[in-house]
């Protein structure tokens, strides 16, 4: 069975089905168990991000689609009308797109290709990643950093992280003189505290679950840190909050907010939500003075740097292209060992019992050259009897293909009209 890549992203599905089928990383290495048992798959990797849930495996689009809609509950007819799916060589090129980022939101992010690398990590320490997988991988790593050596694709800042800061600078007219609340410690939150540092903001807070991870992000960039259970307390004090984390619950609610907003006086509160499943609610969106945005409201801002982005593009859809083409080829070539070596060790067999026979023969005082001119004989009759069996049969049936494709296999010439082949 081919490989299979099925998925979910920011093009087929709105933020509020993508949520309900993220995987956290605590619960990834017991999903990966529960779907290879009930599959019955020994190889499968699963990638889920803000934008994209996506599984890798060998098992049909029916089975895995049934397994993901029965494991988040969500209605199968739901997932089916939004998902998508890839099958051998076209899975390949799948994988390898969307760790160059061509299949992102934000054409050409960096971030993706380290998610895809912790996606096979964890698959790899659950066990189930095989030969084929690791190949596989193996090979959209390759590609990957090729595409980023040989294009500009990575060139210009543009990231999610990148697009809520820029989208922050159009709400407020001088960011130096705003308090930026930051909720989670991960990749994106550090990008974003880098971006808001070099557009002068000064006042950072950084609240994350364990403290000792907040304060090593807030030592980075001079910011306070704080446990995400101190945030009732500090939340008067952000004009901008930009939250991304891993949490299956939200983090800030609407009753936080509006009493936050009131210690405000109303002023206006400018806020981003990167996280999927959402960090903060909804309905906080229902607040006058709450300007709230999510991850598919970004859109405008990144599709202004995606046009700097797309020449580079043009050139890493061409080397996925071909790196794509080159490994189904390779490995199909490997598919093709262990027949070569199960025809050679038959054929071996053949031969050796041929010799054995022949050779107790000459022991009991044979004649040599009868018995040679017996053992060639025989071990023609063996050797060809299968092939002279399929090329009667292709030939009965009238395959002009097969027949051609048979013929060069057995070292005939294949387009021409003798009749060695039945002789």
């Amino acid at each position: 069975m081919p490989i299979l890549a099925l998925g979910i992203n920011h093009d087929s599905a709105p933020i509020e089905v993508r949520e309900r089928v993220a995987f956290a990383p605590e619960t990834m290495s017991g999903a990966l168990g529960d779907a290879r048992q009930a599959l019955q798959c020994p190889e499968l990797a699963i990638l889920s991000t803000c934008n994209r849930t996506e599984i890798y495996g060998e098992v049909t689009r029916e089975r895995l689609l049934r397994w993901l809609a029965d494991y988040h509950r969500v209605p199968l007819e739901q997932l089916a009308g939004c998902s998508y799916s890839y099958s051998g060589e076209e899975a390949v090129r799948h994988m390898m797109r969307v760790a160059c980022g061509l299949d992102s939101l934000v054409l050409g992010e960096p971030q993706i290709l380290g998610q895809i690398k912790s996606a096979y990590a964890v698959a790899r320490e659950s066990g189930a990643v095989g030969s084929l997988l690791h190949s596989v991988f193996q090979q959209v790593f390759a590609v990957a950093k090729r595409v980023r050596t040989e294009t500009a694709i990575g060139e210009n800042p543009v990231s999610v992280a990148y697009a809520a800061v820029s989208l922050a600078s159009r709400i407020f007219t001088d960011l130096g003189k705003q308090t930026a609340l930051l909720i989670g410690a991960g990749e994106t939150i550090e990008l974003v505290a880098r971006h808001l540092r070099e557009q002068g903001v000064s006042k950072l807070i950084v609240a994350n679950r364990t403290l000792n991870r907040a304060e090593q992000l807030a030592a980075d960039f001079g910011a306070e840190p704080i446990l995400l259970a101190d945030i009732p307390d500090y939340l008067a004090r952000a004009d901008i909050v930009i939250s991304s984390t891993a949490s299956q619950l939200p983090i800030l609610g609407k009753g936080a907010v509006e009493t936050a907003l009131k210690a405000r006086r109303h002023s206006p509160m400018f806020m981003v939500d990167i996280a999927v499943p959402r960090d903060i609610e909804p309905q906080v969106n229902q607040l006058d003075d709450v300007y709230l945005y999510t991850v598919d409201d970004l859109r405008g801002v990144i599709d202004e740097g995606r046009r700097s982005r797309e020449k580079a593009a043009e050139a890493a859809h061409e080397i996925v292209e071909q790196a794509a083409a080159e490994f189904m080829r390779q490995h199909r070539a490997l598919e093709a060992v262990d027949t070569i070596r199960n025809f050679r060790q038959r054929a071996q067999s053949i031969g050796e019992a041929e010799l054995a026979r022949a050779l107790q023969q000459l022991d009991k005082g044979g004649d040599p050259r009868r018995l040679l001119e017996q053992l060639a004989r025989s071990l023609t009759n063996k050797l060809i009897h299968a092939p002279t069996v399929s090329l009667r049969r292709v030939t009965a049936e009238g395959d002009a293909e097969r027949l051609r494709l048979a013929r060069e296999i057995v070292g005939l010439d294949p387009e021409s009209g003798d009749r060695e082949s039945q002789d």
